[in-house]
């Protein structure tokens, strides 16, 4: 596991009572500075345009949210905390362009020896960058003036904490990554010296602990020597504690549980935690999707085939979801239906995967070749031939072409 993984994707709670009360009356979202000290979150957060910005976000509305959080921006424009959702919703909206939203990659712990190429955007790298930097440097400017600024610790975390997962996920450099997030945890761990009841800081400082002592033994040593320790058991309470009085993190915090539940194979207890979320965001395609992921790994393979083809259904209908990912359903389907022994079903699931117009070169690759086994154990050698030769093609993890390459020579055999 990933120490930064998923560990900045902010949260509005839908339910009004989430929030402090002050926030029914509109005239609280100008706070006073006088009583800014009382307050257990950053006074933007009780913004009415923030909470409706944030909605978006959690319907994957990612340019709706964001043209909502720019002009946020726009009239708090020395406020970090207001750079920091702008800086939320640019990087999640290119990783999950990129399909590295499908939490199926961070559940084991293959993610942290896979090869896989990641095809960024330049632009969007740079633009990401400089908005790290800008929600720093104004942090830093209000922390001069008082090291004791909760509300400036934060947010100065929140932005290293956004470094990291995107060092992370794009970059796969876990040493880097290692160091922002020990960063962003020290940032929030001295937030809730100065307020335990800033229970926002929870989330990151939580996060990493739990990551930290599922990381294998060397990197879980490199941590040690960092002065980053970690324990389980601690994680899942700072994550539960901010699941359930969180301002900003109150979602994102189920959405971590359910991930590194299931990283340990508490499967049951994970579910419980998805379907919370897809109850409560119905249109949010990825948490839709990964209900479905972790009915799958819980063994519930009729089930989960049920949910797959429920959350295809819903793509059809006109504005249900925003510009879902339709290869990662295809593809948990595919890997279900495979389990299920349904080899022409799994093929055909593969090969809708490839298909899709927006497929990342890596999943592109990576479902050409289960096509290609599967059409092998189908007695299908000139289909499996054709995809192995697809799945030879540039992009994705080199080892997909490797294993192209194997079974191009010689058929596949395995189940």
């Amino acid at each position: 596991m990933l120490c930064c993984v998923l560990s900045v994707v902010p949260s509005v709670a839908a339910d009004p009572a989430a929030f402090n009360p002050a926030v029914a009356d509109p005239a609280a979202a100008a706070v006073p500075p006088a009583a800014t000290s009382a307050l257990h979150t950053d006074p933007l957060n009780l913004d009415p345009a923030v909470r409706d910005a944030f909605q978006h976000f959690y319907n994957l509305d990612y340019d709706g949210s964001l043209t909502r959080f720019d002009a946020v921006l726009e009239k708090h424009p020395q406020d970090p905390m207001a750079v920091d959702y702008v800086l939320l919703v640019t990087l999640f909206r290119e990783l999950y362009h990129l399909d590295l939203l499908d939490t199926t990659l961070y559940a084991h712990e293959g993610f942290l020896t896979s090869k896989r190429l990641v095809n960024e955007s330049p632009a969007v790298r740079a633009q990401i960058m400089s908005l790290i930097d800008r929600a720093t440097a104004l942090s830093n400017d209000r922390l001069r003036i008082n090291p004791a600024d909760k509300d400036a610790l934060f947010t100065r975390g929140y932005a290293r904490s956004m470094n990291a997962t995107y060092i992370g996920l794009v970059d796969h450099s876990f040493v880097s990554g290692l160091h922002k997030a020990l960063q962003a945890r020290s940032d929030h761990e001295k937030v809730l010296q100065i307020d335990p009841q800033y229970v926002d800081a929870k989330m990151v400082v939580g996060i990493h602990l739990f990551a930290v002592a599922s990381l294998p033994g060397p990197l879980r040593f490199m941590a040690g020597i960092a002065g980053l320790g970690g324990s389980k058991t601690r994680g899942l309470q700072d994550l539960e504690d901010a699941a359930a009085h969180g301002t900003i993190t109150r979602v994102e915090s189920k959405t971590v549980l359910s991930l590194f539940l299931r990283h340990d194979a508490r499967y049951q207890e994970a579910l419980v935690w998805s379907r919370e979320l897809t109850s409560e965001y119905p249109h949010d395609y990825l948490f839709r999707l990964e209900e479905a992921n972790l009915t799958k790994d819980s063994g519930q393979g009729l089930k989960a085939i049920a949910l797959y083809r429920g959350v295809l259904h819903d793509a059809q209908r006109k504005g249900y979801f925003y510009g879902p990912r339709l290869q990662l359903t295809w593809f948990g389907l595919a890997e279900t239906l495979r389990g299920q022994n349904d080899l022409q079903g799994a093929a055909d699931g593969f090969l809708q995967a490839a298909a899709q117009p927006d497929c990342s070169d890596w999943l592109k690759r990576r479902s050409e070749l289960s096509a290609g086994e599967m059409f092998d154990l189908l007695h299908k050698r000139e289909e499996a031939i054709q995809q192995y030769q697809l799945a030879m093609g540039g992009g994705g993890d080199p080892s997909q072409a490797d294993a192209a390459r194997k079974y191009a020579r010689s058929p596949y055999t395995a189940r």
